[in-house]
């Protein structure tokens, strides 16, 4: 297991942007996927993006083209820049992360990722 920690969420009118950021150690694994996930009150945690070690990148289709998944790996830094952001992308994220993924074989479920941060809430009015 990996040590995360999730932060920037916060609360924005809808429109605005985050971005959040997750900490992680130095990844030494040659295959490996990051992700990010959300999750309402009483509903699943769900995928909202993810990339691997390959360098490919995937977004949940309520997403795509308005989040951007990227990394810092001089700084052991993953982020998800959120723009344009609606009402119904209130929730709590989570930074995971899973080894031994590749995203060429498909978007991973949440029972894949072994280690998990704590969440940071996102609220969109």
């Amino acid at each position: 297991h990996v040590q995360l920690v999730e932060s920037g969420g916060g609360s924005v009118q809808a429109g605005g942007s985050l971005r959040l950021s997750c900490s992680a150690p130095r990844n030494s694994y040659s295959s490996y996927c990051m992700g990010w996930f959300r999750q309402r009150p009483g509903e699943d945690r769900e995928w909202v993006s993810g990339l691997d070690g390959d360098g490919l990148e995937d977004y949940a289709n309520s997403v795509k083209g308005r989040f951007t998944i990227s990394t810092d790996n001089a700084k052991n830094m993953l982020y998800l820049e959120m723009n344009n952001l609606k009402p119904e992308d209130s929730a709590m994220y989570y930074c995971a992360h899973a080894v031994g993924w590749r995203l060429v074989w498909g978007r991973p479920d949440a029972s894949h990722f072994g280690s998990w941060g704590q969440g940071t809430q996102v609220t969109v009015s």
